[in-house]
């Protein structure tokens, strides 16, 4: 058995190892590093937590907002029925008495008649509106081009007199929209009409009350316009696909899903190639807006600008106030340096130099005139000031002027005209005259009845295109009939008489004149 130790006792100390003590601060540094990495995490997980909170806190408070607006628009919609319906039986009754009256009226049968100012412009438009004859009023206004800017503040005037102007307006552009029904050659385009007509409907069908959220539209006629645009888009392949279809369809279509409110979320891909194919038209960007295309505005801009077409991406970044991320003045000087890029490669033309020529000057004209166009519109003399552009089209204009006139050929009297080579000075043929069989006849003077040469052996012998006159054999006696000269057929021989003399008259085409194949190719060319 063992003995205790007594605990006054000094036991046997041992030497502490360097190794144990490394490997205690090491463990000590690891929990350390560990305890600080969780406590960041931990408090990023939280500073997360925050913002997620502060984030739904916000969407809650924009959802209760819009909650809140949409039953107040809804509660105003409900309210405003009774008003609207009140207006509209209001309307309704006044535009049938007025029709009726118009209908009974004997100047508004005459629809051939013609108008001689604004005033009876509107009062035929109305005329039309009133009685419902959507023919008679797509007939007349398509004939009207001329009076385009006097048409768009008078056509909503007389759509409003319509008892039902979405239908009115359908039935007028039927004639060429969505098929043309003027045959295979229709003729001119009259896409701008219909254009103007649907334009013109907007402010004529939104309600009264609360505006454009509602359409007085029946769902009749809507479902109309939906079977319009749907037979429009199943012939798209037809009229050569997205990119390729004619600009005037396109604006149509896009106006016509925009008036009638019958824009559809599936067709948002096809509503932005038809807008970038046609990028160009001046109420594209508005369109792009309208078809719920406001997202994709910044794609559809580089797009643009992709395609070389900086001068559209700057009407569209005006329009949807992209101003800071595109800016317009290097748009501008981009679009000015690739035209004369391509001035300059219509000049490599070897082939015809002069309308080379031409056509460059013409490239760069029109695209120094559209950038100056643009900085007057959106005030940008500050920042690029159009004085110099101005300068350098002026010189294009003074080079184009000289080169039309150094090409326009010199004036000659029509009824002036003589032949150098004529000895005796007589009048030129017409210019038709060598196109008729007997021409010469009714050109020349009537020929001499007898003239002697006394001497036949000096004549030269020409080389004419056409036959040499016939022979006329004379005697001391005129021949019976003074035109035989003229005959086709040669003349009997006379005893007695001289050998064949020419004729002193003045020669036509090569008869008997050695230089008449050069005047012969100088008068035709």
């Amino acid at each position: 058995m063992g003995s205790i130790p007594d605990p006054g006792e000094l036991s046997e100390l041992t030497q502490p190892s360097f190794d144990e003590f490394q490997r205690q601060t090491s463990l000590m540094t690891s929990c350390t590093l560990l305890w600080k990495e969780l406590s960041d995490h931990f408090s990023s997980l939280e500073e997360d937590l925050k913002h997620k909170s502060e984030a739904l806190k916000r969407k809650m408070r924009t959802l209760d907002t819009a909650t809140s607006d949409s039953l107040r628009l809804l509660d105003r919609r409900e309210t405003s029925l009774d008003a609207t319906l009140q207006i509209a039986l209001r309307t309704l009754d006044t535009r049938r008495t007025a029709a009726i009256t118009s209908f009974l009226d004997d100047h508004a049968d005459e629809d051939g008649g013609e108008v001689d100012d604004a005033t009876g412009l509107v009062l035929k438009l109305k005329s039309f509106c009133l009685r419902m004859d959507a023919l008679g009023f797509w007939t007349f206004l398509s004939a009207k081009k001329k009076e385009l800017d006097g048409l768009r503040a008078e056509v909503p005037v007389a759509l409003a007199e319509c008892v039902d102007p979405a239908k009115f307006a359908l039935e007028a552009i039927s004639e060429v929209f969505p098929v043309d029904k003027r045959g295979e050659k229709p003729g001119h385009d009259l896409g701008w009409a219909c254009v103007l007509v649907l334009e013109s409907l907007i402010p004529v069908v939104v309600d009264p009350v609360i505006g454009k959220s509602r359409l007085l539209v029946t769902p009749t006629v809507k479902e109309q316009a939906t079977e319009i645009a749907e037979t429009w888009k199943a012939s798209l392949e037809e009229r050569g696909g997205a990119e390729n279809v004619k600009t005037p369809d396109v604006h149509t279509f896009l106006q016509h899903v925009v008036t009638f409110g019958i824009v559809k979320n599936e067709d948002l891909d096809l509503y932005r190639k038809l807008v970038i194919a046609s990028a160009w038209r001046k109420q594209m960007p508005k369109l792009a807006l309208s078809l719920g295309l406001t997202q994709q505005m910044p794609d559809m801009i580089e797009e643009l600008i992709s395609k070389g077409q900086q001068l559209d991406a700057v009407h569209f970044t005006y329009e949807v106030g992209l101003v800071d991320k595109f800016p317009p003045v290097p748009l501008l000087k981009s679009f000015l340096k690739d035209a004369k890029k391509v001035a300059a490669s219509i000049l490599e033309d070897p082939n015809n130099a002069g309308r080379a020529a031409y056509l460059a000057a013409r490239k760069e004209q029109s695209a120094l005139r559209a950038v100056i166009k643009c900085i007057e519109e959106y005030k940008l003399e500050a920042d690029f000031p159009p004085e110099n552009l101005k300068k350098r089209l002026e010189q294009l204009e003074k080079v184009k002027t000289v080169k039309t006139e150094k090409r326009k050929p010199a004036a000659v009297p029509a009824n002036k005209r003589t032949r150098a080579s004529n000895s005796n000075g007589g009048p030129m043929p017409p210019a038709k005259a060598g196109r008729l069989t007997n021409a010469y006849v009714s050109s020349f003077p009537a020929a001499p009845t007898f003239v002697r040469s006394p001497s036949h052996g000096q004549y030269p012998a020409a080389l004419p295109p056409y036959p040499s006159p016939p022979h006329m054999y004379g005697s001391r006696s005129p021949p019976a009939n003074p035109y035989a000269a003229y005959s086709p057929e040669p003349a009997p021989a006379i005893a007695g008489s001289y050998p064949a003399a020419p004729m002193n008259y003045p020669a036509y085409g090569g008869y008997g004149n050695v230089l008449a194949p050069t005047y012969q190719q100088a008068y035709y060319r």
